[in-house]
């Protein structure tokens, strides 16, 4: 298994696709880096030589930034909308969509499951 900017990338797949298992990085970015590293997409990463492995270590630490300081710099900005107290900073602290998505209905990714209400009881006629 490579070790590429802290992750194991599974080795029986194709670099460009395996490379979108580090956070961060998309397809785009991936063809992106193999393009500056010069190593060609289509091989799996088990085919790799160290020397090309090195390479993609060096295309992305110069370009990208990826897992810890990305995740640290994506902290920090929803830090920053909380302590100014603005609505999508208020949006965050109480877990409700930011980006004005409908919540009547939908948002249990971002709600969670839904909570019967105690008492409540269907109109029968």
């Amino acid at each position: 298994m490579a070790r590429i900017a802290g992750v194991n990338i599974p080795t029986g797949k194709k670099i460009g696709i395996a490379l979108t298992y580090i956070y961060g990085i998309g397809k785009t970015t991936s063809h992106k880096i193999c393009v500056m590293a010069g190593v060609s997409e289509d091989k799996r990463v088990h085919q790799l030589s160290d020397d090309e492995v090195m390479k993609l270590r060096e295309a992305i630490a110069s370009d990208c930034k990826v897992e810890g300081d990305l995740r640290k710099d994506v902290a920090m900005s929803i830090k920053t909308l909380i302590d100014m107290k603005c609505y999508r900073g208020m949006r965050h602290v109480r877990r409700l969509p930011v980006r004005g998505q409908r919540t009547h209905t939908n948002a249990r990714t971002r709600k969670g499951k839904a909570v019967a209400i105690a008492g409540k009881k269907k109109v029968t006629k």
